[in-house]
């Protein structure tokens, strides 16, 4: 489920209508629910509840302090790509124990920072990044645990741009090639090889590469558990959510589309994975990202124009693929719907931003209830990769954002003021 609703035809966020947030904070704005993230990492953790597991939310989905404290509070890790988000999983007062850190271009300063932190492990890109980790480990008289991130060659069946586990991909190791850099690793100094790891690809709506990808790595991680006394079997992220009828998911049944299609549930994920990870013995560590916090935030955006040209009914908002790349970037859909909600005949539409590109847009051809200079729109499930991938493109101030709780909300990050943007820049001394 997810807590934005309608009541009396005004867009809710749990206790509070969306339109009291935009008078009180804004626009544009994003929007969170504190009910939504703890349900959906409820859920997911209930579902693992009969193996020894971790989950370690992917703030690179979101990584708002509000939202790492909320998933924190309720036993959540952490998966990190950067010192920075391991230094802002520690300002939210996140557990570097229970911190993963990813990412195939980790630095020597990065490598020395999470050392110091005590992470609970590195999921190892590259043999030269486990030469460089054994080299800093042994520089910080620490030593660093590790697991050889695998690439199964497992087609996600999703975006080009959000895939990871195929030859194709940047990540990971080949699979017939990770035994043997686990021979050599053994013979590093200052290493504790701790276990294994993989992910897949993004936003995945099928269990089925889920389990081909288990199934095949598997008879590895025993094989090499044998050898080395592993701690665990990190099997990644990857659970889809629902963007297309997100908003009818939510006042229906979360796990069905309003025609009824099934989507990933996180019962269905662990029914069928369960069985071949309980035979391992293991810790089972997942990294989901966008299944925790994707459908947990909107963002808010006012209608400034409508323009009308022979072929095109153009809704111009104020809010642009600045504040959210997904459609420019991904071709994403994102549901849009009036915060207000109204009746009459749809209007084909193109949701567009200010920015000067033509590919800041939100929806082409969208049919949408008839709205006009003043209506404010909510972009739904954008909780992920939303803020998150914002910029200052076109010198545009980074948006406020809000957490709701029940009846309460807070601005969790304020809106930058425009001398923040250029704030760390200077003219030439001979200027």
């Amino acid at each position: 489920m997810h807590s934005f609703c309608y009541r009396k035809n005004e867009l809710y966020c749990e206790g509070f209508p969306l339109s009291a947030l935009v008078t009180k904070y804004g626009s544009p704005l994003y929007v969170y629910s504190q009910a939504t993230l703890t349900d959906h990492y409820n859920k997911l953790d209930t579902a693992l509840a009969s193996v020894d597991h971790q989950i370690c939310f992917a703030m690179k989905s979101n990584s708002n302090l509000a939202v790492i404290r909320t998933l924190g509070n309720l036993g959540s890790g952490f998966d990190v790509v950067s010192g920075g988000e391991l230094a802002r999983t520690i300002a939210a007062g996140g557990d570097p124990s229970k911190c993963v850190f990813a990412g195939v271009g980790k630095t020597e300063e990065e490598i020395a920072f999470a050392l110091k932190q005590g992470i609970y492990s590195f999921n190892v890109e590259s043999e030269p990044e486990l030469q460089r980790i054994s080299r800093v480990a042994t520089r910080v008289k620490k030593v660093a645990p590790i697991a050889v991130r695998v690439n199964p060659n497992v087609d996600a069946g999703t975006h080009a741009k959000i895939t990871t586990g195929t030859y194709a991909n940047k990540f990971g190791i080949q699979f017939e090639q990770v035994a043997g850099v686990y021979a050599r690793a053994a013979k590093l100094p200052n290493l504790r090889l701790r276990g294994l790891q993989m992910h897949i690809g993004s936003q995945l709506t099928d269990v089925k590469p889920f389990r081909q990808a288990v199934e095949k790595v598997a008879p590895m991680v025993a094989e090499l558990n044998a050898k080395y006394g592993f701690d665990f079997f990190s099997i990644g992220g990857g659970i889809g959510i629902v963007y297309k009828d997100a908003l009818a998911s939510g006042e229906a049944k979360w796990w069905k589309t309003p025609e009824g299609r099934k989507v990933l549930t996180p019962q269905r994920y662990a029914d069928t994975l369960l069985p071949t990870l309980r035979s391992l013995g293991l810790k089972v560590v997942l990294e989901p990202g966008r299944f925790l916090s994707g459908n947990a935030g909107v963002l808010i955006t006012r209608v400034e124009f409508i323009k009308r040209t022979g072929k095109k009914n153009f809704v111009i908002v104020d809010a642009a693929m600045n504040d959210l790349i997904r459609p420019a970037f991904y071709d994403s859909f994102h549901q849009i719907v009036p915060l207000k909600k109204r009746g009459g005949a749809l209007i084909s539409s193109d949701v567009v931003g200010p920015i000067c590109e033509s590919g800041d847009y939100f929806a082409k051809d969208r049919p949408l209830p008839k709205v006009g200079e003043g209506d404010h729109l909510a972009l739904l499930s954008a909780g992920a990769y939303g803020s998150v991938m914002s910029s200052n493109y076109n010198s545009r101030a980074l948006t406020a954002e809000v957490l709701v709780n029940g009846t309460k909300s807070a601005l969790v990050r304020r809106r930058q003021e425009l001398e923040d943007i250029w704030s760390l820049e200077s003219v030439a001394p001979w200027q």
